[in-house]
């Protein structure tokens, strides 16, 4: 692909930061409304400038990019291609672009509206890399339209099967982590695959997310019950539960969790507020699925019995080990993470579970602290990651906590509101224990992230660590 130079080999850091800093101060004054001057001469941006930032912002929000790097994206992109004074705009759903000429011309503004996502974290990492070589001056306009367009018509790097195979070696691997063994592991890899098609069934007839969450997790669960009668009255000794926290576990929303606390943080508090509020939603459907399976299973006199409940707890065997790193690469499969990833993402499922469990088994600290540590780790060397081979950090970072999200508790506390009056309290406690779980995961991988910003010397080229939104508006802009 043509290019402004053809450089022998990829930029160094030091290059790249370099290339960014200068960047930022040559057109530092350009990014500022403030500065606009009736008297100077007037440029009128290029229409088609604005379109490509635009529809890589979108290509980005709508594959699971957070909102403030989408944000910093379209920005170093208008500082790119020479796009004055320009303002961005990132929401759950819209993205803005203002831009203006000077003088007495009138401000030139765009939107695009982001009507479906499709978690592709394969695509995600090319928009980076597009916007990367555009900053560095290492792309023409023409040249960055011609990519994006090979972006979007990319296939991914896992074949459509691969990808509901995907799910399944989720729920098997938390099945084999939770002592369920090779039959129910089996087991469970079958139920997820069938529940995943069955929503995929729906989606196509046009049927709302929350009810297609739903429908999975009743078909998995009502095989994983279907298949803990067929133990109990046969007296197979199977951990048949394991199949519905191997469900669970792959229908839990890692990604929008970490990136409403991630957007939270960075100061985009409705996009914040609007993912949070996508989290609960997904974690309703999955409770009601389970409950009424659940609930109908007790009613037909199937034993579910709260004592011998699969968990991991803090075991630090082989087969847990390998139960921890087979959930993160399944997970990073799912999301259509770039293959040569995945040895990585499974040695941070391990590294998030071995300190997890070693802090609880050894210094017996309370579960939620072994969870932020643990959190905490994987934030700080999934961004040290992303920053060293120049990607994104989240998909490193959303199948990596896979291991730690909280299936067995969940599963526990829905079984306890089943059993009637008396169990109802201790379950939702439960529930709330999983939630608490959940945000400790999410919290603890944004402060490992803020933990390696506080030392990071450069951003991408339109929006440097000085100019983070949320640092500005507190002590940190006086």
């Amino acid at each position: 692909m043509p290019s402004k130079r053809e450089p022998s080999g990829p930029p160094s850091e030091e290059f790249m930061l370099s290339r960014m800093r200068d960047w930022r101060a040559e057109h530092e004054r350009e990014l500022t409304p403030d500065s606009l001057d009736d008297e100077e001469d007037v440029k009128l941006p290029d229409a088609r400038a604005i379109n490509l930032a635009l529809r890589v912002g979108e290509l980005m929000l709508a594959s699971g990019e957070s909102t403030e790097a989408v944000s910093e994206a379209i920005l170093s992109l208008s500082v790119a291609f020479d796009l004055p004074r320009s303002e961005v705009s990132v929401t759950f759903t819209t993205i803005s672009l203002s831009t203006h000429p000077g003088g007495d011309s009138p401000p030139v503004t765009g939107e695009r509206v982001v009507r479906r996502r499709t978690l592709d974290y394969f695509r995600v990492n090319e928009l980076h890399s597009l916007v990367q070589q555009a900053a560095l001056g290492l792309l023409e306009l023409e040249d960055a339209s011609a990519r994006l367009e090979q972006i979007r018509r990319a296939r991914m790097p896992y074949p459509n099967w691969l990808i509901a195979v995907g799910f399944g070696l989720i729920a098997s691997s938390a099945s084999v982590m939770v002592g369920g063994g090779a039959v129910v592991a089996t087991v469970a890899f079958l139920a997820t695959v069938l529940g995943d098609r069955t929503s995929v069934f729906l989606a196509n007839r046009g049927v709302a997310e929350f009810y297609q969450m739903a429908a999975a997790a009743v078909v998995a669960s009502s095989i994983g019950v279907g298949l803990l009668w067929v133990s109990t009255t046969l007296d197979l000794g199977l951990q048949a539960g394991a199949i519905i926290t191997g469900n669970i576990m792959a229908l839990l929303p890692g990604r929008p969790l970490v990136s409403s606390l991630q957007d939270g943080i960075s100061g985009s508090y409705v996009t914040a507020v609007a993912r949070l509020l996508e989290t609960f939603f997904i974690l309703g459907a999955i409770v009601s699925g389970v409950v009424t399976v659940a609930y109908t299973a007790t009613r037909l006199g199937v034993n579910l019995d709260l004592e011998n409940l699969p968990s991991a707890g803090m075991a630090l065997n082989p087969a847990v080990l390998i139960g921890a790193a087979g959930i993160a690469m399944a997970f990073a499969i799912s999301l259509a993470v770039p293959p040569r990833m995945l040895p990585t993402i499974g040695a941070l499922g391990v590294m998030i579970w071995v300190i997890y469990a070693g802090l609880r088994a050894f210094l017996d600290v309370p579960l939620v602290v072994g969870t932020v540590a643990g959190a905490v780790a994987v934030g700080m060397v999934g961004h040290w990651l992303a920053r060293r081979t120049r990607r994104p950090v989240l998909p490193y970072l959303i199948p990596s906590i896979a291991p730690l999200l909280p299936g067995s508790i969940l599963y526990r506390g829905l079984i306890e509101i089943t059993q009637g009056t008396g169990g109802a309290i201790s379950g939702l406690l439960s529930l709330a224990e999983a939630i608490m779980v959940a945000l400790a995961l999410g919290a603890g991988v944004n402060l490992g992230g803020e933990l390696v910003r506080a030392f990071q010397r450069g951003g991408l080229a339109g929006a440097g660590m000085r100019s983070r939104p949320a640092a500005r508006r507190t002590r940190g802009g006086y």
